[in-house]
């Protein structure tokens, strides 16, 4: 049987501009919305954890990586979703956590996390070794050492592969994502001014490396299991800025993916990106979009503006207090942000709300805040949103409740916050004919 992106890449070389969102999170609010409208759509569903969410010693999800991948089947199975219709991904799987060890103990580790992520059934892996470990000379990795680890990687994915045909012996075959060029998890840590698109060599290096690399370790035909590299197509955002698609600099590096039509390109933090540059980047060979931060800050947007109304209708007593919930919770613990954002006391705050890089997405889990939003949905249901309150916060829910497509309902509107970002992805990927705007 193929993989569901195998079958993808078949209808692109047939001429079908067709790609696939991506959806980097481990938030189960965002997962139910994924699932739902996957289910809506029919169409299939791909789900990644990063390294960072979800490994062997836990994540900052407390998860490893069979933890998350039943967690998800069981969703799917509760809303009706196939399992035959879920792709689950591992994303930046390699060293990324362990850069300051040297690289016998960082890559010892990183196979142990490449291997568990197959091990419980996960597709799609993102082999990541672009960066540097602590006893790495000066200088910039070479594409050399990027593409030996990697293949050191994808030999220990194979093997575990293989160990799980013995008890499964219709598991799904991995696909593979490499890239020396990839953008940091998470968004830029710093404004930037402009970005660089990859260039056409960087991108060819990358490939030629590889294919030498795996033959030269005796596993030549690894080369076919590898779907798509990831490039840095021009597009980033931060706290308050987006770089947009710009067609006409990524135009010599996606002429030449048409020389390697083996493969796609994997646009990484596409979040925020318009549907005409979304769309633009599925058609110039950028098929698969991973999208993260954004679905979350829908979420938070939501959350937000349902809090504001609870405070209108809801007695002081009685309130979830969710955004201050909130605010404690990332104070108490900085953790999670205080490398990401900058500037003075009231910068800081504004960042902990609104930044585009919504480090907030961190936090979501919390007991704590988990509560204030049960008790937000909770309020919202006793006091009932007048619609012309939701008018007023909530304008793109407002219409929909109005037509009849939402239900006036707390949940159902904050998971509408996700949607608007979704149908975006969905319009680009030609799995809708609409926009959140409806264009």
């Amino acid at each position: 049987m193929k993989h569901p992106l195998q079958v993808m890449m078949d209808r692109r070389r047939k001429g079908e501009k067709c790609g696939i969102p991506s959806y980097c999170t481990a938030n189960e609010l965002v997962l139910e919305e994924v699932l739902l409208r996957a289910k809506e759509l029919g169409e299939p569903v791909l789900i990644e954890a990063t390294a960072n969410q979800v490994n062997q010693f836990g994540g900052y999800t407390g998860m490893k990586p069979a933890d998350f991948y039943w967690n998800v089947l069981d969703m799917a199975k509760k809303i009706g979703l196939p399992e035959t219709q879920v792709i689950l991904g591992g994303d930046h799987l390699g060293p990324l956590l362990w850069q300051n060890e040297p690289e016998a103990e960082a890559m010892a580790k990183s196979e142990e996390l490449v291997r568990q992520f197959v091990a419980a059934g996960f597709t799609k892996i993102h082999l990541d070794t672009s960066m540097k470990v602590a006893d790495d000379p000066e200088g910039v990795l070479s594409t050399e050492t990027v593409a030996r680890r990697g293949v050191q990687l994808y030999k220990v994915c194979m093997e575990a592969y293989d160990e799980l045909l013995k008890t499964k012996p219709d598991a799904m075959r991995p696909v593979f994502i490499i890239g020396s060029e990839v953008p940091i998890p998470g968004g830029a840590q710093e404004a930037e001014d402009s970005l660089a698109v990859t260039k056409p060599e960087a991108f060819e290096d990358t490939v030629r490396t590889y294919r030498r690399m795996f033959e030269e370790s005796g596993a030549a035909d690894g080369w076919k299991d590898v779907i798509a590299v990831v490039v840095q197509p021009g597009v980033e955002f931060g706290d308050d800025q987006v770089f947009l698609y710009d067609r006409e600099a990524a135009k010599p590096l996606c002429a030449k993916l048409n020389e390697y039509p083996e493969v796609i390109f994997e646009g990484h933090s596409t979040d925020y990106q318009s549907a005409k540059c979304l769309r633009e980047m599925v058609e110039d060979g950028i098929a698969i979009l991973k999208v993260g931060p954004a679905v979350t800050y829908g979420l938070r947007e939501a959350l937000f503006a349902l809090s504001m109304m609870e405070r209108e209708l809801v007695p002081a007593a009685e309130q979830a207090y969710f955004i201050e919930t909130l605010e404690q919770s990332m104070t108490e613990n900085p953790s999670n942000w205080q490398k990401h954002y900058h500037g003075g006391f009231k910068q800081l705050e504004l960042a902990r709300k609104y930044s585009f890089s919504d480090r907030a997405r961190y936090y979501m889990g919390d007991e704590k805040i988990v509560a204030a939003i049960d008790k937000l949905f909770a309020n919202l249901t006793k006091y009932e949103i007048p619609m012309n309150m939701l008018h007023q916060y909530m304008p793109r829910q407002y219409e929909a409740v109005r037509s009849g497509a939402l239900a006036l309902e707390p949940k159902g509107l904050a998971l509408n916050g996700v949607a608007q970002f979704m149908a975006d992805y969905e319009y680009a990927a030609g799995q809708t004919a609409e926009t959140a705007v409806g264009l």
